[in-house]
């Protein structure tokens, strides 16, 4: 384990700001984050994280469910009631301790209950530490798409556990480069050939730029969603499908690949821009084609549920400007590009 200090990246949001803690062996120090004003801790986590603080004041653990059936409405509505049931008030702390969907589910109880609780995150995944702990977006999914009610609610504090990552399974650990390689596109450049530590930095370093610049997603935040909107439509559509085993990164992997394709497509990049995304997705050893028997009028349907659609089919694509949203793209488009995706050898 290394013996090497935490480092410290804020994130700028005025009174709402908060630290991210990025380091070894931080468990011991994660009551001292705590405010004194804190007199009880909810902590929410699943049972196979094998990560839990030992927390100095009165406190309780709420275990749910593994995988994205656990981000339901029914679950934070069982969290509500705990939380009542043990006294938590406005006053206290839900800890979240885990990957994405527990940050997910922990911080929209949080935002719910009371109207609003405080909650800090330590996050225990990959996936967790580079993206979901981090801006404040909790949510959970319904039958007609992922993350579709949900609140932004900031955390207190973040906490990437690294030591966590050494007994991450491998497929977990992909999981979370499938997030890290979309902001090899964002401004952390040559993400893919610094140590791992770094990598975790770079991305919280981008993605609190984002999140200072456009809090709650009305413009520039947007651009995080890069390879977002096809993933979406691939695990609205697996949701419920035990035959599709694919996880959020490995989504986001195939979506950045599929970006690429329609930005050519449209004449927005060349194929040397096309290959720089293949070069980036396959250094994380990642899957770039779409799950077998994926229909593709049926990801376009997903698709035009996307929140940033309003109507019509929008896409975070890259360009000689850089990556942007771009709206009202033809929908025959999509279906070629999805083709071509599902046809590449």
């Amino acid at each position: 384990m290394s013996a090497e200090p935490r480092e410290e990246i804020i994130v700028h949001l005025g009174d709402r700001s908060y630290p991210v803690y990025i380091g070894y062996a931080l468990l011991d120090s994660v009551n001292s984050m705590i405010s004194d004003g804190v007199s009880k801790v909810a902590v929410v986590t699943q049972r196979n994280i094998g990560v839990l603080p030992e927390i100095d004041r009165p406190s309780e653990i709420f275990y749910i469910s593994d995988g994205e059936h656990a981000k339901s409405l029914s679950t934070i509505g069982g969290l509500c009631s705990g939380f009542a049931q043990m006294g938590l008030n406005r006053k206290d702390l839900v800890l979240a301790v885990g990957g994405g969907v527990v940050s997910d589910v922990a911080g929209f109880a949080a935002a719910s209950f009371h109207r609003g609780v405080a909650f800090a995150v330590i996050a225990t995944s990959l996936l967790a530490q580079v993206d979901a702990a981090i801006g404040g977006k909790t949510g959970v999914n319904i039958p007609e798409g992922k993350n579709l009610v949900g609140a932004f609610w900031q955390p207190s504090f973040v906490v990437c556990e690294l030591s966590a990552l050494e007994t991450l399974p491998e497929r977990e650990r992909r999981c979370g480069f499938g997030e890290m390689a979309k902001y090899a596109f964002l401004g952390a450049e040559e993400l893919d050939m610094m140590p791992l530590r770094d990598q975790v930095s770079a991305c919280v370093r981008v993605k609190a730029s984002f999140v200072e610049s456009d809090e709650r997603e009305g413009d520039r935040r947007a651009l995080l969603n890069y390879g977002h909107t096809l993933a979406h439509a691939i695990e609205a559509v697996a949701f419920g499908d035990s035959g599709t085993d694919l996880k959020h990164g490995e989504a986001v992997a195939i979506g950045l690949i599929f970006a690429a394709l329609l930005a050519k497509r449209l004449g927005r990049i060349g194929q040397d821009r096309v290959d720089d995304h293949f070069r980036v997705v396959n250094s994380y050893g990642l899957g770039t084609k779409l799950p077998t028997g994926m229909d593709a009028d049926t990801l376009v349907r997903a698709m035009f549920k996307d929140k940033k659609s309003f109507g019509s089919l929008a896409f975070v694509l890259d360009g000689s400007a850089g990556v942007e949203v771009v709206r009202d793209i033809d929908p025959s488009v999509v279906r070629e590009t999805l083709l071509e995706l599902e046809n590449m050898k």
